[in-house]
């Protein structure tokens, strides 16, 4: 704090007029200079000034501001200060002074406090300056009396100091006679000049590409936005904290990949020059945790970024968080267990309940949460009993269209003719008819082995798999399987999972016929290769074992009430901007 000169606390010098009358009322916008006064619109009683920035209004405010951080440096006052020393937060005081009765005022001797943050208001009436300051915690008021300030401390405050600048401030603590908290202000330094207008204070950041593009600005003028942020913070916390109550260890494991294993999804690819290789951004954590179980370890897991090079919607972004989670001689009954676990334990660490609104739409997440095949979903919604339509594919896809009626789009039309097998055929059927109305959180179970590479056979059903999907909301949330331990048929299934796909890939290029299409390749159109190290470990022996991964952006959309995944990834990837 030595190191910022302080505007202290004087009664020796004289007090000079610095307004033209006591009744001018001084009113300084989000978006303006401290300078600038604002006045009626002519024929429009009570209508205040539009306030939107352009690029030129923001320079010209830049260029005032400029001309201040020289001014203060004139009078030997740093604008970008090195540290504050803190007594309290605004929340803090707010809860320790609230017993403050209006107009009264802690003993100054006793109770001076010290605080810092960013001015987001600000009003001046003659003698008296009011500004709001906002810091992690909350807000406060700070009391600025010219009685109380130098002369010239006050002349500053009135013309060097605008919104959006971060002060720090010393004094007592007074209520005022409306019965706002405040700090009776002795002493205060600018901390941070700030040189651009924050939005405007009474409609916000309402642009909603620019609030993903400056999150940082955003946060600013919606505080709300920040708050959403902290919980995704207790989230991830939460979650940590439940599966190692659970014994489970925390490991990392490469995001550079030599093969992109572990889902069916385009990667990043990237070229390291000293190893003169192309690698790969992981498209999921699976197959290395399930070495560390081969290694060894009995319950591992990781929350980690994933990376795929593939569409952008609400539900998803380009890099997202997951946790996925390994416990040896476990099946996947264990992991529905544990997935309950998590989400309940969250959604009370975020809101103290277990019934929370959704987009208008109350979500219960009492336990037990409903389990059913997907077989017996698809023949609810659906009529159509999959088990009795045999193997021939041509007289299932008829059946399925028939049932499905016609007005079916043309777009689910054609995937469900572009299905490979009865069991692409199901699930087809099942995202375009049941996922969408599994509003409350249903464990979906037995999914066909042709869309399942990685999980065990079922124990008692032929053609399905031990694996299960949570959705909630019509979003998946998680997926887990009883995993495949046996290396050979690991093997023929990767391997046919890696012909099928080149296949596609080279159906997809000889279907690009210009230049143009080929600088845009479609999603099949990337090369897919088998992990044959992953393989080797398999060949070593692994433990029978269950696994989970679960979207952690997904859960803090549901936790938040967010409507898109953008808005609770801190910063989203983007289009680049037109300018």
């Amino acid at each position: 704090m030595d190191a910022v000169r302080l505007w202290s606390l004087s009664s020796s010098h004289p007090l000079k007029q610095l307004i033209h009358t006591a009744t001018t009322r001084l009113v300084i916008r989000c978006c303006s200079s401290s300078s600038t006064r604002t006045a009626p619109k002519p024929g429009g009683r009570g209508r205040r000034l539009s306030t939107s920035t352009s690029t030129s209004d923001k320079d010209a405010v830049r260029a005032i501001r400029l001309n201040k951080v020289q001014e203060l440096r004139s009078k030997g006052l740093e604008p970008y200060a090195y540290s504050w020393e803190r007594t309290h937060s605004a929340n803090q005081l707010q809860d320790i002074y609230k017993h403050l009765g209006n107009g009264e005022e802690s003993k100054p001797e006793k109770d001076g406090v010290s605080i810092a943050g960013r001015i987001v208001a600000r009003r001046a009436f003659g003698k008296l300056a009011f500004l709001t300051l906002r810091d992690d915690s909350g807000t406060i008021q700070l009391y600025c009396e010219k009685e109380r300030l130098t002369d010239d401390q006050f002349d500053q405050l009135k013309s060097l100091v605008d919104i959006g600048d971060i002060v720090g401030a010393t004094g007592s603590i007074k209520r005022t006679e409306k019965g706002e908290l405040s700090v009776y202000v002795n002493s205060f330094a600018v901390l941070t000049k700030s040189l651009l207008p924050l939005p405007d204070k009474y409609h916000g950041l309402t642009d909603v590409d620019k609030r993903y593009r400056q999150r940082y600005v955003d946060m600013i003028a919606n505080p709300e936005v920040a708050d959403v942020f902290r919980k995704r913070a207790k989230v991830v916390s939460e979650i940590r904290k439940t599966v190692e109550s659970f014994g489970f260890i925390e490991v990392e494991t490469p995001v550079l990949q030599g093969a992109a294993g572990g889902a069916e999804a385009r990667p990043f690819v990237t070229y390291h020059n000293s190893l003169g290789r192309d690698l790969y951004l992981r498209i999921a954590t699976e197959l290395h945790l399930k070495r560390m179980l081969v290694g060894g370890f009995e319950k591992v897991y990781e929350i980690g970024r994933i990376f795929r090079n593939e569409g952008i919607s609400t539900r998803h972004n380009p890099e997202f968080t997951t946790i996925e989670m390994y416990e040896a001689y476990s099946d996947y009954e264990s992991m529905m267990n544990m997935t309950e676990e998590i989400v309940t334990r969250c959604a009370l660490a975020v809101h103290g309940k277990l019934t929370l609104d959704y987009q208008g739409v109350e979500i219960h997440l009492e336990r037990p949460w409903r389990r059913e095949t997907m077989h017996n979903l698809v023949k609810e919604a659906t009529g159509i009993t999959f088990n009795e339509l045999g193997n021939d594919l041509q007289v299932a896809k008829e059946v399925t269209l028939k049932n499905l009626g016609a007005d079916l789009d043309y777009k689910y039309k054609s995937s469900i003719e572009a299905c490979s097998s009865i069991g692409h055929l199901l699930n087809e059927v099942f995202e375009i008819v049941v996922e969408p109305k599994l509003v409350q959180p249903t464990f979906v179970l037995d999914y066909p082995i042709e869309i399942s590479p990685l999980a065990k056979p079922h124990r008692r059903h032929a053609g399905l798999t031990e694996r299960f999907e949570l959705f909630i909301c019509g979003r998946e949330l998680a997926n887990a399987f009883s995993e495949l331990t046996d290396p050979m048929d690991q093997r023929r299934r990767l391997e046919e999972q890696v012909r099928q796909h080149n296949e596609k890939r080279a159906a997809a290029i000889s279907g690009i016929d210009s230049a143009e299409d080929k600088r845009e390749e479609t999603d099949e159109s990337y090369e897919v290769t088998l992990d044959d190290d992953f393989l080797t470990a398999l060949e070593y022996g692994m433990p029978p074992a269950s696994g989970m991964g679960l979207g952690i952006d997904r859960l803090v959309m549901l936790l938040t009430n967010s409507a898109s995944i953008r808005d609770v990834i801190a910063f989203p990837v983007l289009k680049i901007q037109q300018l």
